[in-house]
């Protein structure tokens, strides 16, 4: 009964998990936010802080009875077993829905960037309650973050952002701050940096790849892992470096990080805009309803995620 028991909270924590993965490979919507809303935020953030040099330092005993049992005692302090089961879900999970999201982005272009601008329109008008732009500093912080966003969106721009390991290693670890931080999306903050697209399609390659391989292709599931590496080792380093940062932001200048990250979402609904007019040739009742619908849609599960957790403390 007890092992039953287990086996129960185990997989209630991987399908948590699950749910934070699959709500950061979507625009607009925080892993974060998820976490805070499963009731796993606080234990989240307390695993990954106590993790620290000490623990890493004790594997160089791992040859030794004694050193691997002092190893583990350190690992469940840490709450690392859980930290890998959420993780774990969060990974499948991405994995998954960024292969569809990969598919809509590619083959259904309008309906799905309408959908995201109602995701991102929405999120910001949810943030924007949470901020007071009262001083002259934090009109200039909101005037930045909008010149940012609005500047890295520039279709002009597209061909100059080409997808290259040391951008994929900054986008991994600048998209993974979302999995702790409540309110901020990482699939939006890889849409203005320009690699949604790509890093949304990176798990379909790998499992291409391993098709490939099987067939006696190795260097297909070679390419296809290389960027999923870079990637993953960006969103390593990112966990305790950048998301940390933020963090740290948040905690001594709220209100002036919460601006900046209002103004961001407003100056990145440029991105949006621009793929929903490049791809809709003619206007008409038709394409209006087919533009219209997913925004709303969009919007829509924004204002009753927020309707049903507007008590919870972020």
């Amino acid at each position: 009964m007890t092992r039953a028991v287990g086996v129960r909270a185990w997989l209630s924590v991987y399908l948590k998990g699950a749910c934070m993965g699959a709500a950061d490979t979507v625009p607009g919507v925080s892993g974060g936010t998820i976490a805070l809303i499963l009731g796993v935020y606080e234990r989240l953030i307390t695993a990954l802080t106590a993790i620290d040099f000490d623990i890493v330092w004790q594997f160089r005993t791992v040859h030794t009875d004694v050193g691997r049992a002092r190893i583990a005692t350190e690992l469940l302090r840490a709450d690392v077993p859980f930290l890998f089961v959420l993780g774990a879900g969060a990974l499948s999970a991405a994995a998954t829905i960024a292969t569809a999201m990969n598919i809509a982005v590619t083959q259904y272009p309008a309906p799905t960037y309408s959908f995201f601008f109602g995701l991102i329109a929405a999120s910001a008008i949810v943030l924007f309650r949470c901020v007071s732009v009262r001083t002259p500093q934090r009109i200039a912080v909101g005037l930045l973050g909008f010149a940012i966003a609005f500047a890295v969106t520039d279709p002009s721009l597209a061909g100059v952002r080409a997808t290259t390991f040391p951008v994929l290693f900054v986008a991994g670890a600048i998209a993974i701050s979302a999995m702790v931080l409540p309110g901020v999306s990482g699939a939006f903050l890889l849409l203005v940096m320009g690699q949604y697209e790509y890093v949304s399609g990176i798990p379909r390659s790998v499992v291409d790849g391993l098709f490939a391989a099987l067939n006696g292709n190795i260097s297909s599931l070679f390419d296809a892992l290389v960027p999923f590496v870079v990637f993953m080792s960006g969103a390593f380093v990112g966990l305790f470096s950048v998301a940390y940062a933020v963090r740290v932001a948040l905690n001594r200048y709220r209100q002036g990080t919460l601006v900046f990250l209002v103004s961001l979402m407003v100056g990145a609904l440029r991105l949006p805009i621009n793929e929903v007019s490049t791809n809709v040739s003619t206007v008409s009742a038709g394409t209006a309803v087919l533009i219209t619908a997913p925004a709303v849609v969009g919007g829509g599960i924004v204002f009753v995620l927020d309707r049903y957790t507007d008590d919870l403390e972020y």
